[in-house]
């Protein structure tokens, strides 16, 4: 390997022998081509073939990586031109380093380059790996927020390969999460890694990112991916990365003429119950998850409700509380008698399955509404405890 990596990467572009291979991301049920990732590839002028992994780790210790992100940026734009011409334009993912967020002029530039080309800004995603959320994060959510004003998706690349937090994806306004293969090192058949996974994707669709399983080999890996309800998979099960040419000519094969089954032949249990899931939230705004024997609870979903001051996680006897100091002062003491402890706990044991009250809560706007709260009493196979789960109604 040269010496001076960065020279030598100036004169490979200059030399046009850097390139853009694609490797296609496929509907995880339909198998249809709905997106791709740009990935560069650096061919000699004898033939040799230098991997992304001798070069691009040097270039990233520097600014010197942004050269190749916009080289690729731009070959992404020539792809998807052709795309629109021949009718299968779908959205490509170009790779950009942690170093653009202080580049002077990046949304500029990024405008420019997309705009010359005449590529609609949706099928252009901007991907950035998981780790460059950790360093100067306010920066980062600034930048990213920039790049989705200007009508670009972004997406978290690699999550999962290094030091992942949750917290750091949960303060990022991303749009997609790309899952690291090394969370399918276990082919997906060892239950520890299985429950990460689950967790992974129950939490990227709770807060509405489309999710992605890169490095996918396996059917059994597929197959557990579906029951995840992961919405695209990128790997070799599907297609290797390859030369636009190659690309070019799968899209045509892989588009509209392809036909996919009935969705409720091919769904899993685990994706079915995510449906049903996304139904109960959009008719319940509030939901709660109670231990009545252990005195707490924890807030499952919480949109577009009345009024928004609801504690997410604490003691049971203290969100009854609050909740009564929300309603109309006619109703506070029915609401605090009906739903304490208590009077849940001798509920259950009369085995009542519920426990439903209508009452006025005061909004956020100072108006009372109706609100219907119905308590059901559940049952977790390992555990004795009393749990309830609280659906709230907004009635009027």
């Amino acid at each position: 390997m040269e010496k001076n990596i960065v020279e030598s990467i100036k004169n490979a572009i200059e030399n046009k022998e850097l390139h853009a291979y694609y490797q296609p991301q496929f509907d995880a049920i339909t198998g249809r081509i709905i997106s791709a990732e740009a990935l560069v590839r650096w061919i000699k002028q004898e033939g040799e073939v230098v991997p992304p992994f001798f070069f691009v780790p040097e270039l990233e210790k520097t600014n010197a990586i942004n050269d190749v992100d916009w080289f690729m940026l731009e070959e992404a734009c020539k792809t998807i031109s052709k795309q629109i011409a021949q009718g299968t334009a779908v959205p490509i993912s170009v790779n950009f380093s942690r170093w653009h967020v202080t580049e002077d002029a990046f949304e500029d530039k990024l405008n420019r380059i997309v705009d010359g080309y005449n590529i609609p800004h949706n099928l252009i995603e901007v991907e950035i790996t998981e780790s460059a959320l950790i360093d100067e994060s306010e920066k980062i959510r600034e930048w990213i927020d920039s790049v989705r004003k200007n009508g670009y998706s972004v997406a978290i690349d690699d999550f999962g390969s290094g030091l992942s937090s949750l917290q750091f994806v949960k303060d990022m306004p991303v749009d997609i999460l790309k899952i690291d293969k090394s969370l399918l090192s276990q082919n997906c058949e060892n239950e520890k890694e299985r429950v990460v996974l689950e967790s992974i994707f129950y939490f990227a669709h709770r807060l509405k990112m489309v999710t992605v399983a890169e490095g996918v080999e396996t059917d059994e890996q597929l197959g557990f991916l579906r029951t995840c309800s992961c919405e695209k998979i990128q790997g070799y099960i599907f297609a290797k990365p390859m030369p636009e040419e190659d690309y070019l000519k799968l899209c045509m094969e892989r588009s509209g003429i392809y036909e996919s089954k009935d969705i409720l032949e091919v769904q899993t249990p685990a994706s079915a119950s995510q449906l049903l899931l996304d139904a109960v939230f959009m008719k319940y705004p509030l939901v709660i998850f109670s231990n009545l024997t252990r005195n707490s609870f924890y807030m499952m979903a919480y949109e577009n409700f009345s009024a928004t001051s609801c504690p997410s996680t604490g003691n049971f006897d203290e969100l009854i509380v609050h909740g009564a100091a929300t309603m109309h002062p006619d109703d506070r003491e029915a609401f605090a008698t009906t739903f304490s402890r208590e009077n849940l706990l001798q509920a259950y044991k009369e085995g009542k399955p519920s426990v439903s009250l209508l009452t006025r809560q005061l909004g956020d706007d100072g108006v009372y509404r109706e609100v219907e709260t119905t308590d059901y009493f559940v049952k977790h196979p390992s555990v004795d405890d009393v749990l309830v789960i609280s659906l709230c109604d907004n009635r009027s």
